[in-house]
């Protein structure tokens, strides 16, 4: 990873401005490197001879630049670091005088010192607060606390009932803080390491662009010579460490320095993962890992050593080529090519070529289209190149090919310029809007700990029980994939639970199914609405006219909730989650939400509220495209959104939709549509509605199973609509609804779309994943089957209900 991303992804999000500017720094490298070529070719020109930059004085001015950059950089780390150090140490005094009046308040009973624990009576009596006193004062020092010292802070007593609430309260506020005041002085230790290693790594790149060095050893002589860098400020910092670990350990742990100092790590760790990173990051993250290890659809792909793997492919690069001898010379051909993905990507080509050679048609507008069909479709069921690559070029091949025809009277086939503002207008279109709205929304709800704290206070009153616990983590997980994708769902769910699956054994069931039950809930959250995944955008696309939001809901959410308990009951039976259980409880959260927090919420919902009403209001917003306007207008307007987040919205899943609605655009333009509604009509004439949902549901759980669901969502949803309309009872939008419900209803197999991938990835501190792959097929695909049972009757009669 390069260094810039780096100080990105470990700076505190509220000391982003005061890090080392790395990026500028850079761009400043790269611009004296522009001055000195230019003034290398003007010395050319005036001499025969050029001297290099390291000695040449002609280029000593560029040390002067450059040192002035960094002088500018180290004064703004200073001056933070300085203020911030002068901060905290005053927070942490007076929390000590805070801790040192709670405890002079104590009465002659003792409190434990655990939140949450019943209270015991103690023979230990203070006639006054002088021990109490005395200890606070050790503390102050810096010095160590003696056992009785511990005792005099640690006991804390009350006078009657309504005094214990109160005092039960200020522990929990005095124990918040410490955390707080633990985390802040660790996270000013990083910061000052970050920045030392900001100045190195620039200084190196300086000299290895310019091919000289700034005089004096700047990080000598300069950088280590500032206060933040000194070693005694480094102590210091240790120091004000161990104090506060020293009042963690009175407030929490009855004097316990080692459990306190593994507490407050857990602490720390998870400040990381919640507060420093937002789970939008973690998505993308998980998107990009899933990518890049190469997991297919035909199985997992994912090596257990991964170095072996790197270095296997360096050892088939490094080996001599592949020789061709002809007349005209030897041909010499790397042996990289010469593998797996290779043959598959030829023979898609030598079917793309024969499909356009071979005469299917009569016209060749079907048949050029045809062969797009059958190579787009190949290519993204066996992701030879990566899905949105796939997309990209269909409107190449649309346009080269001319595989469109106008929509006129005449139906005649287009030029190419006609045939790319045709295909290129058809691209975007208001259900792009509508997903882009919902990344905004998604991202915020995400940024701002919305979701989590929603989740987190949701599971805390799931209680002990491991079967109430998985019910309500299965719930919560379906209800987050409506709102911020069920991509990001899971990696959400299973960092609230991350505290809760450290207590369990990891070779008991009660783990696993906790795993599996958030994948497999979020897979089913993913027909909760119309953005919780791409295939609803696509479904969206292939309705005329949309459905709103209500009728969506009204379908959807009985199917889900029906689903989920009967999924959670085949749990029951065959995990049996409690055996070996521990029972733990999930911490409440008791933070209230901010103003923030309350306004993102509010755009949220009124903006759900005007897409579930968006028929009422088609005279006036057009579309629930524009409706999508809101939030983003909101977010980014008013800066709660920032350009980074924007940057961040998974635009390959936009790429995605773009390119299966150009293909979509030219299968219908083309007649190819038709024609294959016309042969799919003939073998399923006689056929009700409800019997070609049964069919078309089938094949396309299983095609879903095996295939990405947005990629069958592409393939197949076109051609179910046209298929519904062709009939003599025509009901399109029920059979595309029916079927863009089943796609997210496919889960049997641990590449079954991303929640199974994120499960199946899932590892304990060990490193050992919770769950198998037998374990995963033997729970999804029944899974699966009850999803499929749910739609074709429940889900059926609602969308007849609605008149779909």
């Amino acid at each position: 990873m390069k260094f810039s991303r780096t100080v990105q992804f470990n700076a505190v999000p509220e000391w982003s401005a005061y890090y080392i500017s790395y990026s500028n720094l850079k761009k400043l490298i790269q611009n004296l490197e522009s001055e000195a070529n230019n003034r290398a070719v003007q010395l050319q020109r005036e001499s025969e001879t050029v001297s290099l930059i390291a000695n040449d004085d002609a280029y000593a001015d560029f040390d002067v630049i450059f040192r002035r950059a960094l002088d500018d950089e180290l004064d703004k780390i200073c001056k933070f670091y300085a203020d911030k150090y002068r901060e905290l140490s005053e927070e942490l005094l007076q929390l000590k005088q805070d801790v040192y009046e709670f405890t002079d308040n104590a009465g002659p009973e003792e409190a434990s010192t655990s939140s949450g624990s019943s209270i015991t009576t103690s023979s230990h009596q203070f006639s006054d607060g002088e021990s109490v006193l005395a200890a606070v004062n050790t503390a102050e020092r810096g010095g160590p606390l003696t056992d009785k010292s511990v005792d005099a802070l640690s006991l804390s007593s009350f006078r009657d009932d309504s005094g214990f609430d109160e005092m039960a309260d200020l522990k929990i506020t005095l124990k918040k803080r410490v955390i707080a005041l633990y985390v802040a002085f660790s996270e000013l230790k990083s910061y000052v390491t970050l920045n030392r290693t900001g100045f190195a790594k620039a200084l190196k790149k300086y000299a290895k662009v310019l091919n000289r060095e700034i005089p004096g050893g700047y990080v000598v002589n300069d950088v280590e010579q500032s206060v933040p860098f000194l070693p005694q400020s480094r102590a210091e910092l240790d120091e004000r460490l161990d104090e506060a670990t020293e009042l963690y350990a009175v407030i929490s742990t009855r004097g316990e320095i080692g459990q306190a100092k593994a507490e407050l790590r857990v602490h720390l760790r998870e400040y990381v993962v919640w507060d420093r990173n937002s789970v939008w990051r973690e998505m993308m993250g998980i998107e990009s890992k899933v990518q890049g290890v190469g997991i297919t659809n035909q199985g997992l792909l994912v090596s257990s050593n991964p170095i072996a793997d790197a270095l296997e492919h360096k050892s088939a690069a490094s080996q001599p080529p592949y020789e061709i001898v002809t007349r005209y010379g030897v041909i010499r051909l790397p042996r990289i090519i010469f593998n797996s993905t290779s043959a598959i990507l030829a023979v898609i080509v030598a079917t793309f070529v024969v499909l356009l050679v071979v005469p299917i048609f009569d016209d060749p507008t079907p048949q050029a289209c045809l062969a797009i069909l059958i190579a787009a479709s190949m290519l993204w069921a066996t992701e030879v190149i990566p899905l949105f690559v796939t997309s990209m070029l269909v409107p190449l091949l649309v346009v080269v090919f001319r595989a469109v025809r106008s929509d006129d009277m005449e139906h005649e086939r287009l030029s190419a310029p006609d045939a790319t503002k045709y295909i290129f207008a058809s691209m975007w279109t208001p259900v792009i809007m509508l997903l882009l709205g919902g990344f905004a929304i998604a991202s915020a709800l995400s940024k701002y700990n919305i979701a989590k704290v929603i989740a987190t206070w949701v599971l805390s009153n799931a209680g002990t029980k491991p079967r109430n616990v998985l019910l309500m983590t299965m719930f919560v997980a379906m209800f987050l994939s409506m709102w911020i994708s069920n991509v990001a769902s899971p990696v959400l769910c299973l960092s609230i639970i991350q505290p809760l699956l450290r207590t369990q054994d990891s070779e008991s069931n009660f783990p696993k199914a906790l795993i599996l039950g958030i994948a497999l809930a979020s897979n089913i959250g993913g027909m909760a609405s119309p953005i919780a995944s791409p295939q609803n955008v696509i479904a969206l696309q292939n309705m005329r006219p949309n459905p709103s939001w209500g009728a969506w809901f009204f379908i959807a959410l009985p199917v889900c909730i029906l689903s989920i308990l009967l999924i959670w009951v085949f749990m029951l039976i065959t995990l049996n989650p409690a055996k070996g259980a521990i029972y733990t409880k999930i911490e409440r959260k008791t933070e209230r939400f901010d103003r923030t927090q309350i306004f993102v919420s509010a755009v949220t919902l009124v903006t759900i509220a005007l897409w579930c009403v968006s028929h009422q209001l088609e005279g006036v917003f057009g579309d629930m495209g524009v409706l999508a306007i809101i939030p983003l207008v909101v977010f980014f307007g008013t800066g709660l959104l920032t350009k980074e987040d924007f940057n961040n919205f998974m635009w390959t899943i936009i790429i995605l939709a773009m390119g299966g609605i150009a293909l979509g655009k030219a299968v219908s333009s083309s007649g190819l549509l038709d024609t294959i509604a016309m042969g799919i009509r003939s073998l399923v004439s006689g056929m009700g509605v409800y019997g070609v949902m049964v069919v078309f549901g089938s094949l396309i759980l299983i095609i879903a199973t095996f295939i990405s669901h947005t990629v069958a969502a592409l393939i197949l949803l076109p051609i179910v609509a046209q298929v519904g309309q062709a009939m003599d009872d025509p009901h399109p939008n029920l059979l595309v609804m029916g079927a863009a419900l089943l796609c997210s209803g496919a889960m049997g197999l641990p590449t079954s779309g991303f929640p199974n991938v994120t499960a199946i990835c899932t590892t304990d501190d060990q490193g050992r994943p919770y769950l198998t792959v037998s374990l995963f097929i033997t729970r999804g695909v029944p899974a699966s089957l009850i999803a499929y049972v749910v739609i074709i009757s429940l889900g059926y009669g609602l969308m007849k209900i609605v008149r779909l």
